[in-house]
């Protein structure tokens, strides 16, 4: 059902600090920020030659990475983007099989332009899940 790796996302204090240090220290390809309000997050995306890093920094007040740099300070890996072909279809199986889809378990619009959803990291070692449409 899952296809590749989309991205790895990681919650960063200073989100300028941390791509500069991707630019500049690795080498890598960095993107411009960019706002995310209906998730609550800037984004910036870190191009690799087979994946790409998600750079992610609160959006507001109300931002659920703001809550995760509190409990960890220095920053993070978030969670972790699969991409699937028919995220509907992937939903609805997930649930019959028992996976718990975070919200309302309708799909929204992600910073790639496409839908995504996310899945409980308890049912996913510990692990929070994206599923992005390809």
């Amino acid at each position: 059902m899952i296809g590749r790796l989309n991205h790895v996302a990681i919650a960063v204090p200073d989100l300028a600090a941390a791509a500069a240090q991707y630019r500049d220290t690795l080498g890598a390809r960095v993107g411009a920020p960019q706002d995310e309000p209906d998730h609550g997050v800037t984004v910036v995306f870190i191009e690799l030659p087979n994946t790409k890093i998600e750079l992610l920094h609160p959006l507001g007040d109300g931002s659920p990475i703001a809550g995760f740099l509190e409990k960890n300070p220095a920053g993070g890996i978030h969670h972790i983007c699969y991409e699937v072909e028919d995220i509907l279809a992937a939903r609805d199986r997930l649930r019959a099989a028992g996976a718990r889809v975070l919200g309302s378990g309708e799909p929204k619009i992600g910073a790639h332009g496409k839908p995504v959803l996310f899945l409980h990291p308890k049912d996913f070692a510990g692990c929070l899940v994206e599923l992005e449409q390809a």
